[in-house]
């Protein structure tokens, strides 16, 4: 690939300090960031960062100044609203500039959890049951939904709001759980709870899609009386990982398993009309029946990560992941009429 210039949109929060001297990398809330625009540095582009919070014109004046060749657009929300991210690149969009990563209409699909169910299914894609609450209702179970459940956000994605208490075993447990997430996130979803392995699948493309190893979330050491789910700590605390030897790896599973659900991680993806880079997110229980929890356009690409790891054990090592989803992003074309 030529050497580019690359504009890297980051929350403002989130720009990595020039000089990390004397600071732990692996423990920063920027490590993705930093990670991103280093190796991108390293491979010898040329890169300048853009911390954006809730104002656009930034964006416009680096553009019309750097000229870059494309956007590398690492941000998860604008002016601290997740749901405003699809805007940011509807306005890169507007501004005719190339980007990394979903289009907006992806991201507007994949972020609402109970509309993206309803696509699946009606794609034949196995979901869980669920139900959605909004704020100032109570919870109404259809005779689809039976204990256990799981309450979760209906829009926050890396596991915002998500701890064991979020699996409820009863009536009371239910409206105290979705009275929480009314309360700190908004509109809650009550989904069938699936006891089970937790699985992930990298995808990568646009049209064509290529498709990772399938990943697992480990939970080897976790108590017998903690559910074995993607809480919010286990997803960020490391000091909690190692306690309780939560790590993820390349699943075993045996390769027709493996391959269904590939495949239906690339279902997924065209049904949500997912392109760039995205992470499906699945539980599989013990009678081997696969659930798409969740579609994650634009995944953590921390060196590391689950993602990253899987590319790497697919032959695409860090550099060449960023690399195609560069070529990616300057092959993406808006669909236009007119």
């Amino acid at each position: 690939m030529k050497k580019l210039r690359i504009l890297a949109l980051v929350h403002e929060h989130l720009v990595p300090p020039e000089d990390t001297t004397g600071i732990d990398v692996l423990e920063a809330e920027w490590k993705m960031e930093y990670d991103v625009i280093e190796t991108l540095k390293e491979i010898g582009h040329q890169v300048r960062v853009l911390g954006v919070h809730d104002d656009l014109m930034p964006i416009r004046r680096a553009a019309g100044l750097f000229e870059p060749h494309i956007v590398f657009n690492l941000m998860e929300a604008f002016a601290g609203v997740t749901t405003f991210d699809q805007n940011v690149v509807s306005y890169l969009e507007l501004l005719r500039l190339p980007y990394t990563g979903c289009n907006p209409r992806g991201l507007i699909l994949a972020r609402d959890k109970a509309l993206s169910k309803k696509l699946l299914a009606y794609h034949r894609i196995p979901v869980p049951e669920f139900t959605v609450v909004r704020r100032g209702r109570k919870p109404q179970l259809s005779k689809r939904l039976h204990f256990p459940l799981i309450v979760k956000s209906l829009f926050f994605e890396a596991s915002t709001g998500i701890s064991q208490a979020s699996v409820v075993e009863n009536a009371e447990q239910l409206a105290r759980r979705v009275q929480f997430i009314h309360e700190s996130l908004g509109t809650a979803i009550v989904e069938q709870f699936v006891d089970g392995r937790e699985l992930y699948v990298g995808v990568l493309g646009n049209e064509r899609l290529d498709v990772f190893p399938v990943w697992e979330m480990s939970f080897a050491q976790m108590p017998d009386n903690r559910w074995r789910i993607a809480t919010e700590r286990v997803k960020w605390s490391t000091q909690y990982q190692k306690r309780h030897g939560i790590m993820t790896e390349a699943a075993q599973l045996d390769a027709p398993l493996a391959e269904r659900i590939q495949r239906i991680a690339k279902r997924t993806c065209r049904a949500l009309d997912l392109n760039g880079y995205a992470r499906i997110d699945v539980r599989m229980d013990a009678e081997g029946r696969v659930s798409v929890l969740e579609a994650n356009p634009n995944p953590n690409l921390a060196y590391g990560e689950d993602f990253a790891e899987s590319a790497e054990r697919q032959g695409l090592p860090y550099e060449r992941l960023l690399e195609r989803i560069l070529a990616l992003g300057l092959r993406w074309e808006p669909e236009r009429t007119g």
